[in-house]
């Protein structure tokens, strides 16, 4: 885990890869429960058996939204910023799900410091994230995040 002195240090990392996040496995239970909670339960994702016959990825894969949702996960892993009271999810300008995410994979986060903008009471930083998925050629996801710190 890459340590942070303050919110004032970000600012000199802009541009850098700041951290990568260690691998985070997407198994078969995790995706059923997300298909649970988001009442998204589409075939490709929780029907191993018609998957297997029927998807050309041969097998279940992960929701995007899954893979994006890891995000702060991997973020938590990856780095800590000392003299944050609190951290705040802005939202994301941008997101594209490159490729397929098979059950079973498993998934790292790479933080580049896109930028850092002064906000009442802290800094807002936008992450240039890709996730990428172990053994593969492409990454799964690529996402510029805003996260808003607060000291």
């Amino acid at each position: 885990m890459i340590e942070i002195e303050s919110i004032t240090k970000l600012g000199e990392l802009t541009g850098r890869e700041v951290a990568v996040s260690g691998w985070l496995e997407v198994s078969q239970e995790r995706i059923n429960r997300f298909a649970e909670a988001t009442d998204d339960r589409q075939w490709l994702h929780v029907d191993e058996e018609r998957a297997a016959r029927e998807s050309p990825f041969k097998g279940t894969i992960a929701h995007g939204f899954l893979t994006l949702s890891l995000l702060s996960e991997m973020l938590h892993q990856a780095m800590h910023v000392g003299g944050v009271r609190m951290g705040l999810n802005y939202g994301l300008n941008r997101v594209r799900f490159i490729s397929p995410v098979p059950a079973g994979s498993r998934l790292r986060g790479r933080f580049t410091l896109g930028q850092v903008e002064e906000i009442k009471g802290g800094v807002q930083v936008t992450w240039n994230v890709t996730i990428e998925r172990e053994g593969a050629d492409k990454p799964a996801c690529a996402a510029e995040w805003l996260v808003r710190y607060y000291e």
